[in-house]
């Protein structure tokens, strides 16, 4: 089967895209669980190739773009784009493709016999394939300015929204190797970076301690940590904590970004999926530990994790899941 070309309509039924969702344990040929960049374009590749797909979006469909402002850097958009309007545009072209989207959660997955099964907590559904697309979540500060700022100053990937604060200074939060890379790259545009760690030391390797310690746009603030985010539309300020003394300050900042790590949303899959000690989904390619369910995103990504990389992988995968079922993958 191939996907490129003209769509392939032999082996999906005839359905309007504003069709009611089919609540019953017909089989598919491939589920895709998530609902970001990856999971949509999975399935805008798995229904163009002519496989009768579903998507499970979970509650809140679009992944972590749909708590992002505008997205400059994926191509195709000269003046940029709203995050949740990118989803919302790869939603419409999944369910044009013929994807039948449900809005609803996997709570659990059987993967030990076939065919495939993905349980919500009212209905079973079966398939030849499975992509897993679930992603991953930034690990917070646990501030409420992390709801009210997030997109507006309070960010968690220096590569999507680090040209937008040029000539300010930029608050870093974290102590590892991501810290030091998102503080390395952000003085690209910032005035200054000041880099916000709890602690007398990082965590991070040598070789990225000492690119830090060589920059000039780079300052540390030891034993510090974020009690406060201010700001009315945007950031305006922190308060530091002193974590051996208890003292706060208060610094002027355009913007913090937080560089404390993500936890990959595998817990489904744990003693189903081969998992490394982090979490993520091991794959090779993007084949997982077992045969016919694959992974795409950030759900086995940490290192680009980036909205354009995600759809690649959702491409990856599901070309993945056709040479698998067209070579002999199990029958429904």
């Amino acid at each position: 089967m191939v996907l490129d070309g003209p769509p392939q309509t032999g082996m999906t039924p005839d359905r309007s895209p504003d069709r009611v969702d089919p609540r019953d344990s017909t089989p598919y040929d491939i589920i895709i669980i998530g609902a970001g960049p990856a999971g949509y374009t999975a399935g805008i590749y798995a229904a163009r190739a002519g496989y009768d797909t579903l998507l499970l979006s979970g509650i809140l469909p679009g992944g972590q773009l749909v708590n992002t402002t505008e997205v400059e850097n994926y191509p195709g958009f000269e003046t940029g784009i709203m995050g949740p309007d990118l989803m919302i545009d790869m939603r419409k072209q999944a369910v044009r493709m013929g994807v039948t989207i449900i809005d609803d959660t996997a709570a659990s997955v059987d993967f030990d016999g076939r065919p495939l099964r993905v349980e919500t907590t009212d209905h079973s559904y079966a398939a030849r394939a499975v992509i897993v697309a679930t992603g991953a979540d930034p690990r917070k500060l646990g501030l409420e300015a992390e709801q009210t700022l997030g997109g507006r100053g309070v960010s968690y990937c220096a590569t999507c929204d680090g040209p937008f604060f040029r000539n300010q200074t930029i608050i870093v939060v974290g102590g590892g190797d991501t810290a030091m890379e998102e503080a390395t790259f952000l003085t690209k545009f910032a005035g200054k970076v000041l880099v916000v760690h709890r602690r007398d030391r990082l965590r991070a390797s040598q070789a990225m301690q000492q690119r830090a310690f060589e920059n000039e746009k780079i300052s540390f603030l030891w034993n510090r940590e974020v009690a406060e985010i201010r700001g009315a539309e945007r950031v305006e300020s922190v308060v530091l904590r002193d974590t051996t003394s208890g003292d706060t300050e208060e610094l002027e900042a355009g913007a913090v970004f937080v560089a404390i790590g993500h936890t990959p949303n595998t817990m489904l899959f744990r003693s189903r999926l081969d998992l490394d000690p982090d979490g993520y989904v091991i794959v090779r390619g993007t084949q997982t530990s077992v045969p016919g369910v694959f992974a795409a995103g950030d759900v086995h990504d940490r290192r680009y994790r980036q909205a354009v990389t995600a759809a690649g992988f959702g491409c990856q995968a599901a070309i993945d899941a056709d040479r698998y079922l067209s070579e002999g993958g199990p029958e429904a």
